[in-house]
């Protein structure tokens, strides 16, 4: 069993999540801007499951826990409006793919929304357990789903919080927002640069002074205030669970988005949505 927060750390790091190569598949084979759009309605909504605190503070609280609490009221308030700012870059990286005013009302972020699941739908909407109503892959809900455990309020349940939000920050900070910044900017696809007001996203997460680096400075003081050789069990155990999760997710999306798209040359043509 691990022993430490340094320990938990390294395991977060060494696992195949932390590192999966899905964002330089993303560059490999330059994908359709359906596919991106796809992509990006998942990615939402594992997102927005991850913004409420729900029960998590309070719970922190009764069991004295009251320093790793308000970090996690820190971290749970800084995210406010950050889902306006996914969708907002996703559909303006999507005009940019198509060379077009698809996604007209970047602003509202119903609307975009609304056409990222569109496309989801087409393209995922043949998998099995696919819920058409909400637009979520199996996978994609088992992810969000850990989340939920934030309204339960037992010692267990909440150190196990602990352990999820740590790996989330972890790889928030060193895998999917630097990959997004690699597809996105880096890469040249798009021809987009990180001082456009609609990749303010990107901007405001990414580098050393973004918020995920803040997220994940205080998530380690979190974890350090909360530590104890009882705790460690717990804590693992939700990193483990979060990091197991969400690593099946990367390989639905490497595999049903990118591989099987590219090998099959799959084209959806596009329409304007009424919506």
């Amino acid at each position: 069993m691990l022993t430490g927060t340094p320990e938990l750390v390294r395991y977060i790091r060494s696992h195949d999540c932390y590192n999966h190569p899905i964002f330089h598949h993303w560059v490999e084979v330059c994908p359709s801007p359906q596919v991106v759009a796809a992509f990006f309605f998942q990615l939402k909504c594992f997102c927005s499951a991850t913004r409420y605190g729900w029960n998590f503070p309070e719970s922190l609280k009764s069991f004295n826990l009251n320093s790793a609490s308000k970090l996690l009221e820190d971290i749970v308030d800084s995210e406010v409006g950050h889902g306006a700012d996914l969708s907002k870059m996703a559909g303006f990286v999507i005009n940019r793919a198509t060379k077009s005013n698809l996604f007209k009302e970047l602003s509202n972020q119903e609307t975009v929304e609304a056409q990222l699941k569109y496309y989801s739908d087409a393209l995922l909407g043949h998998l099995y357990g696919y819920n058409h109503d909400s637009g979520l892959t199996v996978e994609t809900k088992n992810a969000a789903s850990i989340f939920e455990r934030r309204k339960l309020v037992d010692y267990e349940s909440t150190i196990m919080n602990l352990g999820s939000a740590l790996a989330l920050e972890l790889v928030s900070n060193n895998h999917l927002i630097p990959g997004l910044k690699y597809c996105l900017i880096d890469s040249g696809l798009y021809n987009v640069r990180l001082d456009i007001p609609e990749m303010y996203y990107i901007k405001e997460h990414w580098g050393e002074l973004g918020a995920e680096q803040q997220h994940e400075n205080l998530m380690i003081e979190a974890i350090n205030s909360a530590h104890s050789s009882a705790n460690m069990y717990w804590l693992t155990k939700g990193a483990s669970e979060l990091l197991d999760s969400l690593l099946i997710l990367w390989r639905l999306l490497d595999r049903t988005l990118l591989i099987d798209n590219q090998r099959q040359n799959n084209k959806i043509e596009f329409d304007i949505m009424a919506v």
